[in-house]
C-alpha cells in the first residue's frame, strides 16, 4: 500500500482568535500535523500573511498555497480529506 506524504501545513494564529482555536482543534481531530505560528510574536510571519492578502487570522498555508480564514471546504480539498 502506498502511503501519501502529507503536505506541509502552517497555521498562523493569535492567542485571542476563536477561529484559530477552531482550526487547531480541526487539524488535531483529522490527524493533520501542523506548525502553529503566533503572529503577535513573529513580525515576519505577520508581514508574510499580509503580503499574501490576508489581513486577519487564522491563515493556513498548505504546501505553497495560502488560505485566508478557516475555510474548511478548501482545506479539505487541498489535503484530500
Amino acid at each position: 500500500m502506498e502511503v501519501k506524504k502529507q503536505k506541509r501545513v502552517v497555521l498562523f494564529v493569535s492567542p485571542t482568535c476563536k477561529w484559530c482555536t477552531t482550526a487547531k482543534q480541526y487539524f488535531k481531530k483529522q490527524g493533520i500535523k501542523f506548525k502553529a505560528i503566533d503572529i503577535t510574536k513573529d513580525e515576519k510571519a505577520a508581514k508574510d500573511c499580509e503580503r499574501h492578502g490576508c489581513r486577519g487570522v487564522p491563515v493556513v498555508m498548505i504546501g505553497s498555497r495560502w488560505i485566508c480564514g478557516f475555510d474548511q471546504k478548501n482545506i479539505d480539498k487541498m489535503l484530500n480529506l
